[in-house]
């Protein structure tokens, strides 16, 4: 009896310690699969996907514009699209030049991050400009409560700058960790992309960072969460890019042709917080407070990789683009039960 007691013992203690194991451990590699393509009319120069509050999507892809569409996917319009013509003189120029990225606030207003005339322009839902500030060396825009905007580009000293909504700079933070003794190659290894969420979050992805990393800041500037894609196993190609790093160290030639991107999109879930992280064709899913839940090969329905360059968190599904593929829809793994 006491041998059979301690059998069972044993037993439930094993099942119990496997199930902790089960349940704290990530879903590593599988594959997912999309659902179906939308927007179908959006393809290669994709840049850019938001949905505001009012259903709408809205999509930048060069050289249409923003590409508006309804919460069925009906194309309602376009702001900025370029003239049929050749444009000849500056009183008459295209609305857009050369847009890396765009935002929507409550109201529908297309906030532009237009590094051809080194501006951020918005402009009204029917198209119509309200207002433009100077910013060189643009790469991305998030609009933030209280009418202000926040910005990144390739030469700042600080990964986010902030501007009000009189387009003079509020605030800058997020200073730039020693990773190269070389001042340029330091500068664009901090290269990356600014987001924000309802919560007044704001968000600043690393691009080209060893360890994948987004990086949450509160809405002063106060580092407030990371989401860092981290060890041997869960990366080994950090140890590559550090490699690389040190190989350029004694060059005098500019980095960007030695470095691919790392991290290449990712989107916050307006809800929860949580955030999912895309390495090219690798899709991570992260909780609110960091931690790595699970992670995919995604690809397409006829099973092309998708290379993503933007994901938009929705409750339900995921909308993950690529370029020159356009976007696609994924169920959300987390809510299949």
């Amino acid at each position: 009896m006491r041998e059979t007691f301690a059998t069972l013992t044993a037993l439930v203690l094993a099942l119990l310690i496997t199930g902790v194991l089960c349940a704290s451990a990530p879903e590593i590699d599988d594959d997912l699969f999309a659902v179906r393509r939308v927007f179908p009319s959006i393809g290669p120069g994709l840049r850019a996907l938001r949905r505001a509050g009012n259903g709408n999507y809205y999509v930048l892809a060069g050289p249409v514009g923003v590409a508006i569409f309804d919460a069925n996917g009906k194309q309602l319009s376009v702001i900025g699209a370029p003239p049929p013509a050749p444009v000849a003189n500056k009183a008459g120029r295209a609305a857009i030049s050369s847009a890396e990225d765009c935002d929507v606030d409550a109201k529908g207003n297309v906030y532009i991050a237009d590094r051809g005339y080194n501006l951020v322009t918005e402009f009204s839902p029917d198209g119509q400009q309200i207002r433009a500030f100077p910013v060189n060396s643009l790469l991305s825009v998030a609009v933030l409560p209280d009418g202000e905007v926040a910005v990144s580009t390739l030469d700042s000293t600080h990964q986010v700058i902030v501007y009000g909504s009189d387009g003079k700079v509020s605030r800058e933070f997020g200073d730039f960790e020693e990773l190269s003794s070389r001042p340029d190659l330091d500068r664009f290894l901090h290269i990356g992309r600014v987001s924000s969420d309802p919560q007044g979050h704001i968000y600043y992805g690393f691009t080209y960072s060893p360890e994948p990393l987004v990086r949450q800041y509160d809405l002063l500037g106060h580092p407030a969460q990371e989401f860092l894609f981290t060890g041997e196993d869960a990366y080994p190609e950090a140890s590559t890019i550090r490699k690389a790093i040190e190989r350029q160290e004694s060059r005098t030639e500019p980095p960007s042709p030695f470095f691919h991107p790392v991290l290449t999109a990712y989107g916050v879930d307006p809800v929860n917080g949580d955030l999912w992280m895309a390495l090219h064709n690798t899709l991570l899913h992260f909780d609110k407070e960091g931690n790595r839940a699970s992670e995919y090969q995604i690809y397409a329905p006829k099973g092309a990789p998708i290379d993503a360059t933007v994901i938009l968190v929705e409750e339900q599904r995921l909308l993950i683009g690529a370029d020159p593929l356009g976007v696609y829809e994924f169920h959300r793994p987390d809510r299949i039960r």
